[in-house]
Protein backbone atom coordinates (compact mmCIF):
# COMPACT_ATOMS: atom_id res chain seq x y z
CA UNK A 1 0.00 0.00 0.00
CA UNK A 2 1.21 2.83 -1.19
CA UNK A 3 0.07 5.98 0.55
CA UNK A 4 3.29 7.48 2.15
CA UNK A 5 3.36 10.56 -0.30
CA UNK A 6 -0.45 11.30 0.50
CA UNK A 7 -0.29 11.54 4.22
CA UNK A 8 3.01 13.51 4.08
CA UNK A 9 1.37 15.44 1.77
CA UNK A 10 -1.81 15.87 3.94
CA UNK A 11 0.50 16.09 7.47
CA UNK A 12 2.42 19.29 6.00
CA UNK A 13 -0.48 20.76 5.12
CA UNK A 14 -1.53 20.51 8.81
CA UNK A 15 1.44 22.05 10.41
CA UNK A 16 1.28 24.78 7.46
CA UNK A 17 -2.24 25.89 8.94
CA UNK A 18 -1.00 25.11 12.62
CA UNK A 19 2.11 27.13 12.58
CA UNK A 20 0.98 30.02 14.34
CA UNK A 21 -0.42 27.85 17.55
CA UNK A 22 -2.95 30.10 18.99
CA UNK A 23 -6.23 28.58 19.23
CA UNK A 24 -8.73 29.31 21.98
CA UNK A 25 -9.80 25.66 22.69
CA UNK A 26 -9.59 22.27 21.06
CA UNK A 27 -13.00 22.61 18.86
CA UNK A 28 -11.19 25.60 17.17
CA UNK A 29 -8.43 23.64 16.03
CA UNK A 30 -10.86 20.82 14.72
CA UNK A 31 -12.75 23.33 12.53
CA UNK A 32 -9.10 24.74 11.20
CA UNK A 33 -8.13 21.45 10.25
CA UNK A 34 -11.70 20.69 8.93
CA UNK A 35 -11.25 23.52 6.64
CA UNK A 36 -8.36 22.24 5.41
CA UNK A 37 -9.54 18.85 4.63
CA UNK A 38 -11.75 20.48 2.58
CA UNK A 39 -9.29 22.61 0.64
CA UNK A 40 -7.47 19.54 0.08
CA UNK A 41 -10.53 17.56 -1.05
CA UNK A 42 -11.28 20.20 -3.68
CA UNK A 43 -7.42 20.54 -5.19
CA UNK A 44 -6.99 17.27 -5.50
CA UNK A 45 -10.79 16.00 -6.65
CA UNK A 46 -9.68 15.51 -9.94
CA UNK A 47 -6.39 13.52 -8.85
CA UNK A 48 -6.77 10.05 -9.23
CA UNK A 49 -5.23 7.58 -5.94
CA UNK A 50 -3.12 5.11 -8.08
CA UNK A 51 -4.32 1.40 -6.24
CA UNK A 52 -6.74 3.20 -4.22
CA UNK A 53 -9.52 0.32 -4.34
CA UNK A 54 -6.99 -1.98 -2.87
CA UNK A 55 -6.10 0.77 -0.02
CA UNK A 56 -9.89 1.53 0.32
CA UNK A 57 -9.78 -3.16 1.07
CA UNK A 58 -7.19 -3.06 2.88
CA UNK A 59 -9.10 -0.21 5.31
CA UNK A 60 -12.03 -1.96 5.20
CA UNK A 61 -10.32 -4.93 7.05
CA UNK A 62 -9.49 -3.02 10.05
CA UNK A 63 -12.73 -3.06 12.27
CA UNK A 64 -11.61 0.76 14.02
CA UNK A 65 -11.35 1.87 9.94
CA UNK A 66 -14.26 -0.16 8.91
CA UNK A 67 -16.70 1.82 11.18
CA UNK A 68 -15.59 5.01 9.72
CA UNK A 69 -15.26 4.34 6.25
CA UNK A 70 -18.80 2.74 5.66
CA UNK A 71 -20.62 6.50 6.47
CA UNK A 72 -18.49 7.97 3.97
CA UNK A 73 -19.09 4.85 1.03
CA UNK A 74 -20.70 7.05 -1.31
CA UNK A 75 -18.33 9.55 -1.66
CA UNK A 76 -15.29 6.97 -1.39
CA UNK A 77 -17.02 4.93 -4.43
Amino acid sequence: MYTTNAVESVNASFRKVTKKGAFSNENALLKLLYLRVKELQLKWSDGYIQNWAMVLNQLRMNDSFSSRIEKYTIYLS
